[in-house]
């Protein structure tokens, strides 16, 4: 089971060890406000935040609340809304030891992209690309060696193995879904 959003599964290309947890989106207000549109399952972590990355830089929170589906905050560092503007499309990114906790059995969607997909018989068939949310049950969209597209849905009967450090996932697929094309 997933615990990120999609939207999180993207890792910082500048440093693994980040996590994005929201984006920067448009100014609220005069007072230097801005609507961070939330990137994790997580949104109650921004109540406790002291400071967070945005693109390159440590910013402190000032202020903190929720507005329909945003977070608003306002960071010390651009006290008015003319300068808090240029932050319009930065990501939000904690360190990954910041990461909320998860129980076993269960990973970051950003742990499951680039994982290397084999069979049961450790025949490689293609790497995690995206995770999709299907309600009942996350799918991994891996691309196969061959180009082609295989959906994997996450449950146990299927997926029999996921090994993070070791970048790989064993499957055992159904015939008539591991051979379409």
């Amino acid at each position: 089971m997933t615990k990120l959003s999609p939207f999180a599964a993207k890792k910082n290309k500048r440093d693994k060890n980040r996590v994005t947890i929201g984006k920067v989106g448009a100014p609220h207000g005069i007072h230097g406000e801005m609507r961070i549109i939330p990137l994790t399952d997580f949104v109650e972590r921004f109540e406790t935040m002291k400071e967070v990355m945005v693109g390159s830089e440590m910013l402190h929170i000032e202020s903190c609340k929720y507005h329909k589906q945003y977070v608003l905050m306002k960071f010390q560092e651009y006290p008015v809304r003319e300068a808090a503007m240029s932050l319009t499309g930065k990501l939000l990114t904690v360190d990954r030891s910041e990461a909320a906790p998860l129980q076993e059995g269960e990973y970051y969607t950003f742990d499951i992209i680039g994982l290397t997909v084999y069979d049961m018989d450790g025949k490689e068939l293609g790497k995690v690309e995206n995770v999709l949310r299907t309600g009942s049950n996350d799918v991994y969209q891996t691309r196969r060696t061959d180009g082609g597209e295989l959906l994997i849905p996450a449950l146990k009967a299927v997926v029999k193995e996921i090994d993070v450090p070791g970048g790989r996932m064993v499957v055992d697929m159904p015939e008539e879904i591991s051979d379409a094309h």
